[in-house]
């Protein structure tokens, strides 16, 4: 007899199928590895600075050296000037609610860029020409940069008025004692060229933050001689800028468990004990190699002190915090650098070590931004919440700072691994003197019920602004944990999650990268979980239907009620009192919604229950456990 269409039984193979496309290449193999061919272009940056303290601008050069290692000529390269977001006419201005956002910001100021030269090789003839569009920059050469290895210059001058509300990323804050400027955007950067998209041009709206080339930087920044100036990288010249006394503080504190104040509450704003010149302008001289940016502050109103930051490889760091006398004590910033010290000291040793001289926390008007080696953190933020923005902020240091995702189109990648990261660094702080916010996996499930959700998938310039804490941060940081603390478990988790971070340090990697390398270093297909997770909208709700007994065992009828499959874990708990955990695979529900676990036992049955430890944000916990209220009669 021949089946009818009628006749065959659906399953669920389509969840179980590859999403998106992840074959290998020469430039990224099929493991989740750079492939023999990877590629990436680097970018290497001279600049000079000088900050008005009394007209509040940045004004400088920057000669940007640009190596085009791609297989591509390249006939002109693109930029992005983001300082052009701060415009009445920018595309984040005219995107912006009326009643605004986190991410409104001023709209007064944009770069002003003259002496535009651009030239390919040492002895190319120099082009003038370039187009600015928003917060995009495109340079034109002449002749074309020569694919693999070829090299341009491109130079230029620039000047901004520095933003009072930077969109939560910089800016002033006025104190006591004096304005604490919080630099970042400040010069224009290199768009990334790469072997998926090209030009990766998206315009700076918000949300999204950033894509960048890895490269070396030398910058100075001039500021006025009252100025203390912190920056990412290493200070060239402190016998320049520094007294004896902070220079013998410093290298104290490079020695030292317990934090060194170096410019003490009680000597700040007094410049004759704190600056070796008493007038004119200071120039302070940083350098950073292999690293995708570079920020700094400055301020005469900083308190300034430092402890060592000790690495599993024996090497130190140090770890620093500037921040105005009215936050000092052990109640508030006080204690941030011996919060930047357990945060990178935690992250080193489980993760991946910090590979930077310094480690700087800022007091500053943004709540919470990180850059290389240096976050800004809110002024006003004290114990829980001061530890919990530092620790954030420099969890971003291994992403995206390390491993280079996009931030502006996958903020999972960045927040959500590092709001997963920073659940361990918490727990792991003093024997965990602060609670961490991902303990309870069903603490949220109001969003993943509410009609306006959104995925994980989306970018993060569309995404509802309310929904952008659970989109980029918390869904994909819970999808992590289940990895690692359910599906996975702990050793093979933590060996893929290390390889990655290992395999795409200071490289730029694509969520399907991410995929084939937790899915080939711990041995397990989950086509699955990243279509039901990060990319579906769907919930998880695996129920037991009854339980009943059969030839002198145990029949355990489970269903999948909800849209994302799951192994399921189940304790099983005896009349005697003792008890057992049963596991099922997740292929149960490759053939369907229903499946019915055999459990062979001699004793008397007395309750089953799913997910004892509630791993899972189940949407319906009553249909976890037998019995229950629904089937006593």
């Amino acid at each position: 007899m021949q089946l009818s269409a009628q006749d065959v039984t659906p399953n669920n193979q389509p969840e179980y199928d590859p999403i998106m496309y992840r074959q290998g290449s020469v430039y990224r193999s099929a493991s989740g590895k750079p492939g023999p061919e990877y590629w990436q272009n680097e970018a290497d940056y001279k600049i000079d600075a000088t900050l008005d303290d009394a007209k509040q601008t940045i004004t400088g050069k920057v000669t940007i050296t640009y190596h085009n290692n791609s297989p591509e000529a390249l006939e002109y390269i693109w930029l992005y000037v983001e300082q052009n977001r701060f415009t009445e006419t920018s595309r984040g201005t005219l995107t912006t609610p009326v009643m605004g956002n986190r991410y409104s910001g001023d709209t007064d100021g944009g770069y002003t860029v003259s002496s535009v030269q651009a030239k390919v090789g040492k002895r190319g003839e120099a082009s003038n020409k370039y187009l600015i569009d928003d917060t995009r920059m495109q340079v034109y050469f002449n002749e074309p940069i020569p694919a693999e290895k070829g090299v341009a210059t491109i130079s230029m001058n620039f000047t901004f008025k520095i933003p009072e509300a930077g969109m939560d990323r910089m800016g002033r804050l006025e104190t006591d004692n004096g304005i604490i400027y919080s630099i970042a955007q400040w010069y224009p950067r290199v768009a990334v060229f790469d072997d998926v998209k090209g030009w990766n041009t998206e315009p700076y709206l918000g949300a999204g933050e950033f894509y960048l080339e890895y490269g070396d930087f030398d910058y100075s920044v001039t500021v006025p001689y009252d100025h203390i100036v912190v920056g990412s990288g290493q200070l060239e010249n402190p016998k320049e800028v520094l007294t004896k006394t902070e220079q013998e503080r410093l290298e104290k504190a490079a020695n030292s468990e317990e934090t060194v104040y170096i410019i003490t509450p009680d000597e700040v704003n007094n410049p004759s004990v704190t600056r070796p010149v008493s007038s004119g302008m200071v120039t302070w001289h940083f350098s950073m190699e292999n690293t995708r940016d570079v920020s700094f502050a400055s301020s005469k109103a900083f308190v300034w002190d430092a402890a060592k930051i000790n690495l599993p490889s024996g090497n130190a760091c140090l770890a620093q915090s500037v921040y105005p006398k009215e936050v000092a004590g052990d109640n508030a910033w006080g204690r941030s650098t011996e919060y930047v010290k357990g945060s990178i000291e935690n992250y080193s040793n489980q993760w991946f070590e910090y590979p930077y001289p310094n480690a700087i926390n800022v007091a500053s008007n943004v709540g919470g931004m990180e850059y290389p080696g240096i976050v800004f953190c809110g002024v006003n933020s004290t114990g829980a919440g001061l530890w919990g923005v530092t620790d954030h902020e420099f969890g971003h240091i291994w992403f995206p700072m390390i491993v280079g995702s996009n931030e502006r189109l996958y903020p999972w990648m960045d927040e959500g691994f590092n709001t997963f990261i920073n659940h361990y660094s918490t727990l792991a702080f003093n024997d965990g003197e602060y609670p961490s916010e991902l303990t309870q996996a069903r603490s949220n499930l109001g969003y993943y019920t509410k009609k306006n959700r959104e995925s994980i998938a989306t970018y993060p310039d569309v995404v509802s602004t309310s929904n952008l804490g659970y989109t980029a941060y918390y869904k994909p940081a819970m999808g992590m944990m289940m990895l690692r603390e359910y599906i996975l478990g702990h050793d093979r988790f933590d060996y893929a999650f290390k390889d990655y971070i290992k395999t795409w340090a200071y490289k730029h990697p694509q969520p399907s990268d991410f995929f084939n390398a937790m899915e080939n270093a711990a041995g397990e297909n989950l086509n699955w979980f990243w279509r039901g997770w990060f990319y579906g909208n769907g919930n998880v709700d695996i129920a037991i239907n009854r339980v009943q007994p059969f030839r002198g065992a145990y029949v355990v009828m489970l269903d999948n009620r909800g849209d994302i499959p799951m192994p399921v874990k189940l304790k099983v708990t005896y009349t005697d009192g003792t008890e057992e955990l049963k596991e099922l695979p997740v292929e149960i529900w490759q053939r369907g919604d229903s499946w019915n676990y055999l459990l062979k036992t001699d004793k008397e049955l007395e309750s089953v229950e799913i997910d004892p430890d509630k791993l899972t944000p189940d949407i319906n916990s009553s249909n976890d456990v037998w019995p229950n209220d629904m089937y006593k009669k």
